[in-house]
């Protein structure tokens, strides 16, 4: 009962943190215990079973090789001791080696008859090895076959043959003692004494030299992949892979050799060790035929089971994914909130679609309910915001006014009175329109007018330190703004920019639309400000009020940034770039959908 209690608790456990997942954590997470997990314990059980039997067929392979190697070795080594034997048992050669020979003469016409009349010639001819035979007979000249034992006292095959006594003894070398100071050379002997016929008396030695070279030639004939050593100890004296020149010392082997397999032979105390190594390394111990079955293994249990995850997730996450941004709009604006069009499926989650929007359908109809109730409410708002326009009507900064009368001023007394004239000419427009409240938004290519005219009296003071340039997109003079609006921002760039610099400025006022948006971009090349006062205008610009205007500072601007979040319902974004004797530029986006229009 304590094991199913414990399991329980673990089994509730469990649920709880799952619930805690998101479905495609979720579907990871059965992906790796349920379809991973496994699938890395039986394809490691194949993997391992295939691995295994590959090593034993090489295993098999290399033994075979080593074998084959091995038995060539040893038929080689029984020819010559097969050769060696004829010569031990011939009668004749032995005659030879031990008789008395008065004079050279007679030793060469006996030399001549053995080899040309007799089974001798072609036994010392035999090709692969040479064969030659010490005697201590001193009317022997050494030529040939046959040598004096005096010639090879000295050399260490002689030395090492008397050490071993043996009778037949194998020994491999590097010089020889007679050649030496011209050149050395690989050496591979065997060696016997000739005692068959003990009451001769002589000491002869019977010396058959393999060639080398005829060795690796065979070795290299046989064609087998891995490297092949024939060593005594950890010298090498055959091998296949290209260290087997003849006029280089025997090598060693180095003890870092990866050996797959080997095996000995004693041949009459020549021990020699027959090595393979392993030529593979990692997953390349991998036989090519194996190759097809592990792709198999990878797309059928890892991609076929990652596509049908991907499948099943699909299904789930995406129209989860779609009711959850449905539910997120809830949380936002009231017009946001829209019934879900396409309801794919039929199972629980196509029911929950189909639920959300009956929910949305219900929700909309008691937001209407309240709506109506709360009309009244809003009528009282919207009466609110009137009185705040009229408060804001009369906080206009008239200060421009008096710069005009100010130049007005100026220039009355250095010119004469047409100039004056049509300074007030422009003064008449620009009271006209600042003093005519019937109306608080008016028609952009009317505020260009005055923006126009105000500009020209400007650049009457200013001459030719101020010029100007308007440019306005079609369509775009029909659209409605408060008044004095643009006018704000072009006295702004005449009083802080213009005025404080004494070379000659530009003003640009650009209007345009574009994505549903409308743009007023004014720019001058003034005098413009420091980073610290742009980032303070940006949010005044921003989150300005009607207490604000108390300060007393840049009203003008403040002013109409207010007029324009309330036409706007705060849609409006402002934006300024400045930099300190290049000028300022303010940047109005408003969307269009927010300012009333003529069509035209």
């Amino acid at each position: 009962m304590r094991s199913v209690d414990n399991m329980k608790k673990f089994t509730t456990r469990f649920i709880a943190w799952m619930n805690t997942l998101t479905i495609y954590r979720k579907l990871i997470f059965f992906y790796a215990f349920c379809v991973i997990l496994p699938l890395i314990v039986t394809d490691g059980f194949i993997i391992y079973t295939m691995n295994r039997d590959e090593r034993q067929r090489q295993e098999y392979e290399f033994k075979n090789i080593a074998t084959v190697v091995g038995n060539n070795i040893t038929n080689l080594y029984e020819d010559i001791l097969g050769t060696m034997n004829s010569i031990y048992l011939d009668k004749t050669i032995n005659e030879f080696i031990n008789t008395d020979y008065k004079q050279p003469y007679d030793y060469y016409s006996a030399n001549y008859r053995l080899l040309r009349q007799s089974l001798a010639g072609s036994t010392f001819n035999k090709t692969g090895y040479n064969v030659s035979i010490y005697t201590d007979n001193p009317t022997v000249i050494s030529g040939g076959v046959f040598r004096s034992i005096d010639s090879a006292t000295g050399s260490e095959w002689y030395k090492a043959f008397l050490e071993s006594n043996k009778p037949i003894f194998g020994y491999y070398y590097y010089g020889d003692s007679e050649q030496i100071i011209k050149t050395g050379r690989r050496n591979l002997c065997v060696l016997r004494k000739m005692n068959h016929f003990r009451n001769l008396g002589r000491e002869v030695i019977i010396k058959t030299e393999v060639n080398y070279n005829e060795l690796v030639r065979t070795l290299n004939s046989m064609n087998f992949v891995p490297t092949v050593y024939v060593c005594s100890g950890d010298t090498i004296l055959l091998s296949n892979d290209g260290n087997s020149e003849i006029n280089r010392p025997f090598l060693k082997l180095t003890g870092t050799e990866k050996i797959a397999t080997e095996s000995e032979l004693d041949l009459h105390g020549l021990n020699l060790r027959i090595i393979i190594l392993d030529p593979y390394k990692g997953l390349q111990f991998f036989s090519k035929r194996n190759i097809p079955i592990l792709i198999l293994l990878i797309v059928l249990n890892l991609l076929l089971p990652v596509l049908l995850v991907y499948v099943i997730n699909s299904s789930l996450t995406g129209r989860f994914a779609l009711l959850n941004e449905s539910f997120d709009k809830i949380k936002g604006e009231v017009s946001q909130i829209k019934e879900i069009n396409s309801i794919e499926g039929n199972d629980e989650i196509s029911n929950l679609m189909t639920n959300y929007n009956l929910m949305v359908r219900r929700l909309k109809e008691l937001i209407k309910t309240v709506y109506e109730d709360r009309l009244y409410k809003q009528e009282a708002d919207i009466a609110r915001q009137q009185a705040e326009l009229l408060a804001l009507h009369s906080q206009i900064n008239p200060h421009f006014l008096f710069n005009v009368l100010e130049s007005i001023r100026m220039l009355s007394l250095i010119k004469n009175e047409r100039e004056i004239a049509s300074m007030i000419e422009k003064l008449a427009i620009l009271e006209r329109q600042n003093v005519d409240w019937s109306k608080d938004c008016i028609k952009i290519n009317e505020e260009l007018k005055f923006v126009e005219a105000y500009l020209d009296l400007q650049k009457l003071r200013f001459e030719e330190r101020l010029n100007y340039k308007i440019s306005i997109k079609n369509g775009c003079e029909n659209y409605y703004v408060p008044k004095l609006t643009l006018e704000t921002f072009v006295e702004n760039a005449c009083v802080h920019g213009v005025e404080n610099k004494s070379v000659p400025c530009w003003i640009y006022i650009r209007i345009y639309e574009q994505n549903e948006t409308l743009f007023l971009e004014i720019e001058d090349t003034g005098y413009g400000m420091e980073d610290e006062d742009v980032n303070k205008m940006k949010i005044k610009m921003r989150d300005c009020t009607i207490e604000d205007l108390k300060e007393g500072q840049r009203v003008g601007i403040i002013n109409a940034c207010l007029r324009l979040k309330m036409i706007t319902d705060n849609r409006v974004r402002f934006n300024v770039q400045s930099k300190r004797n290049m000028g300022t530029t303010f940047f109005i986006s408003i969307p269009v959908d927010t300012l009333e229009r003529t069509i035209i």
